[in-house]
């Protein structure tokens, strides 16, 4: 068996690791569980994969944490979700990492408590730099880009923007992932095989990788292995392979 660790080029650490945590219902219901019980069992993966990505050299993680489709789920699962944030989002994860926290998504939609815990985790990691967790909480892709079109309707019926200025740069400011890079490497866990309305519009050129291992399983030596399949790849945005190998 391969120690992906190992095998990994340091100086091709993605800077973008974005995941699609999925899984921890079916994990919990094949052993005979509440759901809830797989909520739980994956925050113990996010801090390990906190912890593996940070160590790695990872400069953005981004995590599929709740949808905004996922509003419709059962209230008792809604309000499961909502407590393990409260409970488990603790400070001393980012504090002893170094890692600085950030949020996009919905903000309104939550909680206060849940707002609250948020902004004051954001002040708090401020300076922490050497990595940051982005938490995607009532988010999707279509919320973000009306979100995007609606403020620039806004800038240019208020005469700060004209429409002729309006390209890839300008829209990718107004979303609420302008202060990282895009993703190099989406990985989604759990075996289904779409984007299901994440970071569309940032994944234009990311690497995809899916695996069967529910996300409550998937630890530090499968996140290895994900990031030694992005390194195999040939990345060519548009060009030929020969272009590509031109330095």
């Amino acid at each position: 068996m391969s120690n992906y660790k190992e095998l990994l080029d340091s100086a091709r650490i993605p800077q973008h690791v974005a995941i699609i945590m999925d899984g921890n219902g079916r994990w919990a219901k094949a052993r005979g569980q509440h759901r809830s019980m797989g909520h739980q069992a994956g925050v113990v993966t996010v801090n390990e994969i906190t912890t593996a990505a940070c160590n790695l050299g990872v400069k953005y993680l981004t995590l599929y944490t709740f949808s905004t489709e996922n509003w419709n789920r059962p209230a008792d699962e809604v309000a499961a979700l909502m407590g393990l944030i409260m409970t488990e989002l603790k400070e001393e994860l980012f504090m002893k990492n170094n890692v600085r926290f950030r949020y996009i998504g919905d903000f309104d939609r939550l909680p206060e408590n849940v707002q609250q815990l948020m902004r004051n985790l954001e002040e708090q990691t401020a300076q922490n730099d050497k990595m940051t967790l982005v938490i995607a909480i009532s988010y999707s892709s279509r919320w973000e880009l009306t979100h995007a079109a609606q403020q620039i309707a806004k800038q240019i019926k208020e005469g700060t923007l004209n429409p002729e200025d309006i390209d890839e740069n300008c829209f990718s400011q107004q979303l609420s992932t302008n202060f990282m890079p895009d993703p190099e490497l989406l990985i989604r866990t759990g075996g289904e095989l779409r984007l299901s309305n994440y970071l569309l519009w940032q994944c234009a050129y990311s690497e995809l990788y899916f695996c069967d291992t529910f996300w409550p399983d998937f630890k530090e030596e499968d996140f290895c292995k994900a990031i030694y399949d992005y390194q195999q790849r040939e990345r060519r945005f548009g060009k030929t392979s020969e272009q590509v190998a031109k330095p």
